[in-house]
């Protein structure tokens, strides 16, 4: 047995068979993936990798597998789920995640399934279980992939340490105690509080750090960026998993042309600036700022770009991220019954139309481009009413 030392849990215990998984160049690759993509541009601590994340996982469900008193196979497959869990992240973590048509989870099951992977993982397991358990299927599926996963714990605490936001600063301890496992993973009473305090947290983290307005004006900037990297060939979407940040950023670098510009904007943080923004309490139906699709997006950059004169690759739209707060939907034993933590909590209840206040559409320009910009009707190009 082998110990890795990680800043936020101590001491994480490897077994020979994680060890075995862990070297393997496909879980390795996640030490050069950011967690938090560019957000390092914001919050210069921000350098904590996907790898990180993983292993930290690793342990918070080990923790939870003890809690529940499950079984020795239980605990040993959970454990190496939680290290695969991430492993079919693209560059840059959800950043790239946005300009793609699969998800990361899909893209997770592929590499196990085409990769080494598979041949190192069928010596103790079978593939489609750990497939369906990453996935959230099944009681077992839901201490990864759930409501109140160890995901979302190791990602709020670890995101909240490198980022130095205080927000994200959740009790563990109290969640990983207060569960049991049915067919569904239960939350005691008791851990009534710390579910209210983690869904604060993660509330309170989206305008901080995930949707900070400087982050989403990079994200929008790599993301046209990597889209013309797939657009030209340059990468295969296909095989999004076998690249990490370094070899997109040097792809980007070498390329001539907008790819090189916008790179090196990256690079020296000449960002483009925010010349509107509307918020969905505006609108009478506010889901409707969620549901414009990429062509409408392009549509509307066209028209802006054409009426100021520019090139539409210097407009770019950026739809929020809808933060839908899976954890409302946590199953709690009270008196007997079960109840949805939505149902029961008036601070998560609150947060059902709180949860809008911070999302809200932007459209971005080069600062040569906004400063002459202030009274020009970007309003009206919008098709919301």
């Amino acid at each position: 047995m082998k110990f890795i030392r990680d800043s936020i849990h101590g001491d994480l215990h490897l077994g020979k068979f994680e060890i075995e998984l862990i070297d393997t160049p496909q879980i390795q690759r996640l030490r050069r993936i950011k967690q938090l993509g560019f957000t390092y541009l914001v919050y210069p601590g921000a350098n904590h990798t996907r790898f990180e994340h993983s292993i930290g996982t690793m342990y918070l469900a080990s923790r939870l597998a003890d809690n529940l008193a499950l079984d020795d196979y239980q605990k040993s497959i959970l454990r190496v789920c939680a290290i695969l869990h991430d492993s079919g992240h693209g560059p840059f973590s959800h950043v790239s995640e946005g300009v793609m048509d699969t998800s990361h989870e899909e893209l997770t099951s592929k590499l196990i399934k085409e990769s080494q992977l598979s041949d190192l993982l069928s010596e103790n397991f079978d593939l489609n279980e750990i497939i369906d358990i990453i996935s959230g299927k099944g009681s077992l599926g839901q201490i990864i992939s759930g409501e109140l996963d160890v995901d979302r714990m190791d990602y709020l605490l670890r995101d909240s340490h490198y980022t130095g936001v205080a927000y994200g600063v959740i009790d563990v301890e109290r969640l990983l105690y207060n569960m049991i496992l049915e067919e569904n993973l239960i939350l005691k009473r008791k851990g009534l509080q710390a579910a209210e305090s983690m869904l604060l947290a993660r509330y309170s983290m989206y305008p901080s750090v995930y949707q900070h307005h400087t982050t989403r004006i990079i994200n929008a900037m790599f993301r046209r960026c990597f889209t013309r990297l797939f657009e030209e060939e340059v990468i295969e979407p296909q095989n999004i998993f076998l690249y990490d940040d370094i070899d997109i950023i040097a792809a980007a670098r070498a390329h001539e042309g907008y790819i090189k510009d916008m790179m090196q904007r990256l690079d020296n943080r000449d960002l483009f600036k925010t010349v509107y923004s509307l918020k969905p309490d505006e609108l009478k139906e506010r889901s409707t700022i969620f549901q414009i699709d990429s062509a409408e997006i392009r549509k509307i950059e066209e028209e802006i770009s054409e009426d100021l004169d520019i090139s539409p690759d210097q407009v770019m739209v950026d739809i929020p991220e809808y933060p839908s707060f899976d954890e409302m939907s946590t199953l709690v034993s009270l008196n007997g019954h079960k109840e949805r933590l939505g149902d029961i909590s008036h601070i998560v209840g609150a947060l059902k139309e709180a949860r809008f206040s911070h999302a809200d559409l932007c459209i971005y320009l080069p600062e040569n481009h906004a400063e002459k910009l202030n009274k020009f009707p970007f309003r009206n190009y919008i098709p919301l009413d």
